[in-house]
């Protein structure tokens, strides 16, 4: 009998995609105030901006599926992509490394965001 192989990065993905709303959730309960299964319907009444559960729960599915893309596609391609997207809107190189500058992220990936933007030939 033979086992299929998994991955190690699709568990990787998985086990992010179900830890970030699984956070999310831990955070809203302990935040209510209250203890058992009020906890959690106020939790996902909370979750889901004051329009009851299911609501919640559809802001988890989504989250789901947010954390998922994240872990799949690296905070390194939705910047750069981002910084290229910028690009070629028409923005200045100056414009952009401002923006990248004042990015919420590493100095490495801020690094590695401004040796793209060096590297790029304008395609006109």
């Amino acid at each position: 009998m033979k086992f299929p192989v998994i991955k190690l990065d699709k568990v990787i993905e998985y086990l992010i995609s179900l830890g970030v709303p699984g956070l999310i959730l831990l955070v809203a309960i302990s935040a209510s105030g209250y203890a058992g299964a009020a906890a959690i319907t106020a939790a996902l009444s909370t979750i889901g901006f004051g329009l009851g559960m299911l609501a919640g729960l559809g802001v988890l599915g989504v989250s789901i599926m947010v954390s998922r893309a994240i872990s799949k596609y690296g905070f390194e391609r939705i910047y750069s992509g981002t910084v290229n997207g910028l690009i070629e809107k028409g923005e200045t190189k100056e414009s952009i490394l401002s923006k990248v500058n004042k990015y919420p992220i590493s100095k490495d990936l801020k690094l590695k965001l401004k040796v793209l933007l060096e590297d790029y030939k304008n395609p006109s």
